[in-house]
């Protein structure tokens, strides 16, 4: 028999054992609690500066952009001037625009976009077109002259593999080209030194327009089968097992295939052409002052404007909350196809454009 001392105590023992399993409890909810609302608000975060990384630039005036690299460098402006400092500036703002360069990230949120990484490789494409050309054309005044030193390392640099993130990060390789091109516009700018040269011929232009017009011609395509369609395969006839006078209909039925854009890629394709798009109106229209003359002379100057205004139609804002993949006069919208459009509308110009060029 317990003594009510006895009693007393291992009620007291009890209460206190309930106590702290019911602090414990109560620790454990509000541990839990924590970790959810961190874990909430974390995610909130990553959300928000994902979405303002997700803004594409704004268009930039090539015009003034360029006198005031001019004045700020105290650098004359000389033919080439602006073609050559709108590339620094368009690759300048792939690499500080808000976010930065993102598309060789592996932490969050930049590893969870999808849309701003297709637009970046879409501008870095037609950085690295013009690169080559200024190289292998704009800076060479024949095929057995030397090439200019620096634009030899800017263009290897802007191939650079567009998804390293270290040793070395594809950044300080792209900024390491944009160097390079800025001492080869040093060089262009000063009087005293004439190893730099900007050579403003129609057939130089040309060939950079050809290299725009394969690239736009393969976005289109791209573009177009979000639907899908059936087409012939020609590649196969291209190697001369078959002439023009043996493909016939029956061959032409076992050629035939299904091309279509897979559904995870077509916002993917069309942020791409965005930029490409993006990029390449400001490049035309440094093209339109570096070569006002020559265009002027072919009657072209229209049809160069008429390019730009293709390319910055296919900029418009999209108001719905994700790329839709209608097909062909249904409910939803497809977004490729109208972009498809701009892009064809523009290589179709292109091309007339380049017919205006190689004419005497």
């Amino acid at each position: 028999m317990l003594n009510w001392k006895e009693r007393s105590r291992s009620t007291r023992d009890q209460v206190n054992d309930s106590v702290d399993d019911v602090k414990s409890y109560l620790g454990g909810i509000w541990f839990s609690r924590t970790v959810i609302t961190v874990v909430a608000l974390y995610l909130l975060a990553t959300l928000l500066i994902g979405w303002y990384w997700s803004q594409e630039p704004d268009f930039f005036d090539i015009e003034e952009h360029t006198q005031q690299a001019a004045e700020s460098t105290q650098r004359p402006l000389v033919t080439g001037y602006t073609t050559v400092e709108t590339l620094k500036q368009v690759a300048t703002t792939l690499l500080d625009k808000p976010g930065g360069y993102i598309h060789n990230d592996i932490t969050p949120p930049g590893i969870w976009l999808d849309n701003m990484p297709a637009w970046e490789y879409g501008v870095l494409v037609q950085v690295r077109d013009l690169a080559r050309a200024l190289r292998k054309d704009f800076a060479r005044s024949q095929s057995q002259s030397t090439e200019d030193p620096d634009l030899a390392k800017a263009e290897p640099r802007f191939n650079f593999d567009n998804k390293s993130w270290m040793l070395p990060a594809s950044e300080d390789e792209y900024r390491s080209a944009i160097k390079s091109l800025d001492r080869y516009l040093e060089r262009l700018t000063d009087p005293e030194k004439t190893n730099s040269q900007f050579y403003t011929r129609a057939d130089n232009l040309n060939n950079w327009l050809g290299d725009v017009a394969t690239r736009l011609g393969s976005t289109s395509q791209r573009l177009s089968a979000s639907v899908g369609k059936s087409r012939l395969n020609i590649d196969s006839m291209a190697d001369g097992s078959a002439d023009a006078a043996g493909f016939n209909a029956e061959l032409a039925a076992s050629q035939e295939e299904i091309v279509k854009t897979s559904w995870f890629k077509i916002d993917d394709v069309f942020y791409e052409a965005r930029g490409q798009a993006w990029a390449l109106s400001h490049f035309l229209r440094a093209i339109e002052i570096d070569f006002a003359d020559v265009i002027a002379k072919k009657n072209a100057t229209i049809s160069v404007r008429q390019i730009i205004r293709e390319l910055e139609s296919a900029q418009d804002p999209v108001w719905s909350p994700m790329i839709l993949n209608g097909g062909g006069y249904g409910v939803l919208a497809n977004h490729s196809l109208v972009m498809a459009n701009y892009i064809s509308r523009a290589n179709a110009a292109i091309i007339e454009l380049r017919q205006l060029l190689s004419q005497g």
